[in-house]
């Protein structure tokens, strides 16, 4: 099955065996074929592969269920459709048709079916080129299509397989070509059908394993024929279904004739709701998902009341006591002697921290990157982002560069109002910090995935592109921003002046360490977001379609919120402990949720997935890393700049001379 249109994407599983198929079901929509073997985390979607029409595109059209869909399955990007078929094997391929002008169809008008990659199941990223397994080839100079810069990004390569397909033209039984096959083709096939391959372009298998009784191998079959029943409405191309049939021995020696056969029906589905019936709302809707956001929205409520309580009732106390101006001698100089904690560190609290370049140059980054992800998520919800294929990575790479006039910004003013004097430096360091971290790693699973020969390998060419944005538009908005924030908010306004000779830090006991501090900061803000992130990994690694951004919206919001009251409270402890290094270990608490994320992320890659081998395992825990490092800045500068206000605020009100 697959869809027609500019970008729908549509995932189905298939059984071989009863010639039917069903939609992904709840719970990670874990199938069980009649062999008894357990395949989890299906009915999930990947990039897509489409048709187009040379002659122009329709106007938007929806899409029928098809009637062995159950559940709805998920879709993915730009209203290029896809279909995933999933098996005991399998081996998966996607495919859709799309036109891309504003134009209509016109009868007999031809439509360009294209293929794009293959690769192992399990492993989602570790594609390659569709021509890699011996198929038949299109004639020569076949054409090349390429789609905007995230698709590039997602290893994708738009091959037209010169299918003849015209619109309304039904075909009983058409030739794609004539397969020999040898003892290295064979051997292609069986290596792709045992290792579960999918490939986007025929909505069905590379093939299947028979067990055979009489023999301790299985026996192969590829499927031969392809029925593609295709439904429109008037002018339209709405929805594309396709079975296999004529399944043929993997022999060397024999010649196989590739078969396909259209059959266009009309239908009366409208284009508004298109795009519902391949959501799978029972995964993203389902109880546990509304009682994580719940139980989220309770511990906010928890620990601000907790936090105002305590902290606001304490230093309402010390306020008075501190504030008493008629006072003789003896009581003033008694209450003097019995002081302790946060007070006693009034001259040493807005000392300049150490590394405060490497500080100024996180917390701004940190800061833009709470914006970005605001900005991504809030046009996600307006513009359905989840629909175009590449169109969130687009988008991200694009909000990044346009926003990094806020890095520079907080960062110069963070680093002039500390005395500062290396502007230079700061400047260089806060523009470039997050790409060029993203940059290595990026690099090294490049390097993997030009060895391998990977589709997920990224062309000079886009690499050129990535780079010129960053070169011209982000990183002169960071310097501009760095001057801006230095002359307009960097003049210092500390409440308490800062002594000549640093207070010593008394010894105090293990739990008032900020490291001990900076480890437990990151716990309940990872818990109220933890199993979002279950959600998160799926839509990403097991071919799902992540479209609650709702969901993700009140959750970051959450999360802020949680991160800012723990942080207060981990740098009130410190600071009562008498320590006055309470910048770094602010940050570092609300950067530890990271942390816990990344612990979550091996749990899960080891119990919820069945990737395996070398380059699959580099790019799981490469992108979760490049996640994590994102997560990690922005938690931190969110935790900072809170815990900054507050510290400011407790001491704006005390006798500091």
């Amino acid at each position: 099955m697959g869809y027609f249109k500019t970008g729908a994407g549509i995932i189905v599983h298939y059984r071989p065996e009863e010639n039917s198929c069903c939609g992904s079901c709840l719970q990670l929509a874990s199938f069980k074929n009649k062999n008894s073997k357990t395949w989890e985390n299906s009915g999930q979607v990947r990039d897509i592969v489409f048709f187009q029409s040379t002659s122009g595109p329709s106007d938007p059209t929806n899409v029928a269920p098809p009637p062995c869909i159950r559940y709805g399955s998920a879709v993915f990007r730009r209203l290029v459709s896809k279909l995933v078929i999933q098996f005991r094997l399998n081996e998966q391929t996607l495919w859709s048709l799309t036109k891309e002008f504003d134009l209509n169809i016109r009868p007999d008008d031809p439509i360009t079916l294209w293929v794009n990659k293959v690769g192992p199941y399990n492993n989602p990223q570790e594609t390659y080129n569709y021509y890699i397994l011996p198929f038949c080839h299109p004639g020569v100079n076949p054409a090349h299509k390429w789609g905007g810069l995230g698709e590039v990004l997602g290893g994708n390569e738009l091959i037209d397989s010169q299918i003849d397909i015209k619109f309304r033209k039904n075909v009983d039984k058409g030739t794609i070509c004539q397969l020999e096959l040898d003892e290295a083709k064979v051997k292609q096939f069986k290596d792709a059908i045992e290792n579960n391959y999918w490939f986007e372009f025929f909505v069905g298998f590379v093939g299947e394993l028979h067990p055979d009784k009489n023999s301790d191998n299985g026996k192969h079959v590829l499927y031969t024929h392809k029925n593609i029943v295709i439904k429109y409405n008037k002018d339209q191309i709405i929805h594309v279904n396709l079975t296999q049939g004529s399944p043929k021995p993997l022999e060397a020696g024999r010649v196989l004739d590739m078969t396909y056969s259209i059959k266009w029906l009309p239908t009366n589905v409208t284009f508004a709701r298109r795009f519902d019936v391949y959501l799978d709302y029972p995964f993203f809707e389902h109880q546990i998902h509304w009682f994580s956001v719940f139980n989220s929205f309770m511990m906010v409520i928890f620990l601000t009341g907790l936090v105002s309580m305590i902290l606001m009732r304490t230093l309402r106390n010390d306020y008075a006591k501190y504030a008493r101006e008629d006072d003789d001698l003896e009581t003033l100089e008694r209450d003097v002697s019995e002081e302790s904690g946060w007070k006693l560190v009034h001259g040493d609290v807005f000392r300049p921290p150490r590394g405060l370049v490497l500080l100024s140059a996180v917390v701004g980054t940190g800061a833009q990157l709470a914006l970005l992800v605001l900005l991504v998520i809030l046009l996600a919800i307006v513009g359905t982002l989840y629909v175009g294929r590449g169109a969130i990575v687009t988008t991200f790479i694009l909000c990044y560069a346009f926003t990094s006039f806020i890095s520079g910004y907080v960062s110069g003013g963070m680093y002039s109002r500390n005395g500062g004097k290396s502007w230079i430096k700061s400047m260089i360091l806060s523009a470039s910090l997050f790409p060029f971290l993203c940059f290595g790693i990026g690099f090294i699973l490049n390097t993997i995935a030009i060895f391998y020969g990977s589709l997920a390998a990224i062309p000079f060419g886009t690499m050129v592109v990535v780079f010129v944005i960053w070169a011209f538009i982000s990183f002169p908005l960071a310097l501009l921003g760095t001057v801006v924030g230095r002359n307009w908010s960097g003049a210092p306004n500390n409440p308490c002046r800062v002594k000549t000779i640093p207070r010593p830090i008394p010894e105090k006991k293990w739990y008032l360490t900020p490291s001990v501090v900076s480890l437990m900061g990151g716990l309940l803000p990872f818990g109220s977001i933890f199993i979002e992130m279950y959600f998160v990994f799926t839509s990403f690694w097991n071919y799902k379609v992540y479209y609650v951004y709702g969901f993700m919206l009140l959750v970051f919001l959450i999360l802020v919120i949680v991160t800012v009251c723990v942080t207060i409270v981990g740098t009130y402890f410190l600071l009562n402990a008498e320590n006055y290094h309470w910048q770094w270990t602010s940050f570092f608490s609300a950067a530890s949720t990271a942390v816990y994320v990344y612990l979550y992320s091996v749990y899960y890659y080891y119990v919820k997935t069945k990737m395996s081998g070398f380059f699959q395992t580099s790019f799981y825990f490469g992108y979760t890393l490049m996640f994590c490092l994102g997560l990690g800045i922005l938690c931190g500068a969110v935790g900072y700049l809170g815990s900054n206000l507050f510290v400011r605020r407790i001491y704006r009100n005390i006798k500091c001379d």
